[in-house]
């Protein structure tokens, strides 16, 4: 296991509240990520680092690109569809089984391009959560249940393992993955983190590592195939959230942090929380699918 501690590059200005699920565009070289507590979707032009902001009418947890223009957000009881160019948001689906205080976080596309989502006590954290996955016509399908923070969702680059963390129990899951059905196989324990450090948002590289954000743990892991620590990523922010590779060769680390509930004299030892971070790790990343959804879908007419 090495050690290092990266140049790390602050891109803009932004400070986030809870920063989370970044989303490389490579057909408009742009990164989308959430604040889900501001709440807002934002997005950063790569060649000119201008960043632009949406502001959401809900708590947003998640995103995934639909094309150039539109991209599907998970706010806090429903899949809505984004159109970039007016602000619209188009409804597409809810849940009917969503309990009160639930609310979705993190969500990834699939390597078919169907979009994981789970669902938490936004209040309790009591483990009743779900995993979603969204059908090309618009509707969702209950995948996992008893989750208490869903996380860590990601794919192997031959598309035959999935990652998920239920982040409470410190522990990421790989299960066997069937990419032409959409359906999780057998479980298994991938990895574990050490408390107070939580599986948050991951990624995975094309040598088949998955890199994770350990929220609380100041740093980011790369884990091998087989689960061990291959590499930790040592970080100036104790809360790192997510993190996705982009840049017009995949070979930038992006990491979303996170400002939530750390005190005046915590922020003043760490000014890069909640900020957006750049790493270049030597690593190329597997490029996440656009959503791919169907056009009857509500808000694809």
């Amino acid at each position: 296991m090495r050690s290092i501690e990266p140049n790390i590059e602050r891109i803009g200005a932004t400070v986030d509240l809870l920063g989370e699920s970044p989303v490389w565009c490579g057909a408009r070289n742009v990164l989308y990520w959430v604040d889900i507590r501001l709440p807002a979707v934002r997005r950063l032009d790569y060649a000119s680092g201008r960043i632009d902001t949406w502001p959401m009418p809900d708590l947003v947890g998640s995103l995934a690109v639909v094309d150039e223009n539109r991209l599907l957000v998970a706010l806090s009881t429903m899949l809505a569809v984004l159109d970039l160019s007016s602000g619209r948001l188009s409804e597409l689906a809810r849940p009917p089984e969503l309990l009160p205080d639930q609310r979705f976080n993190d969500g990834k596309c699939d390597p078919a391009g169907r979009f994981w989502v789970g669902s938490m006590n936004n209040v309790t954290r009591a483990p009743e959560g779900v995993l979603y996955r969204l059908e090309p016509d618009g509707t969702l399908s209950s995948q996992a249940t008893a989750i208490r923070i869903p996380n860590s969702l990601a794919w192997s680059p031959d598309a035959r393992t999935m990652y998920f963390s239920d982040s409470l129990l410190h522990t990421i899951y790989a299960f066997d993955f069937d990419a032409d059905a959409g359906l999780m196989g057998d479980r298994r324990l991938f990895a574990t983190t050490v408390a107070p450090a939580i599986p948050d948002g991951a990624a995975t590289d094309v040598d088949g590592y998955l890199w994770c954000a350990e929220y609380d743990g100041w740093r980011i892991t790369r884990f091998a195939p087989d689960g061990r620590i291959d590499r930790v990523v040592e970080l100036p922010v104790q809360r790192p959230t997510s993190c996705a590779f982009g840049g017009p060769e995949l070979d930038v680390l992006f990491v979303t942090t996170a400002t939530q509930r750390l005190a005046p004299h915590e922020l003043a030892l760490q000014p890069l929380a909640g900020g957006l971070l750049a790493i270049r790790p030597g690593a190329r990343g597997v490029a996440v699918p656009n959503c791919r959804l169907g056009p009857g879908s509500a808000g694809l007419e």
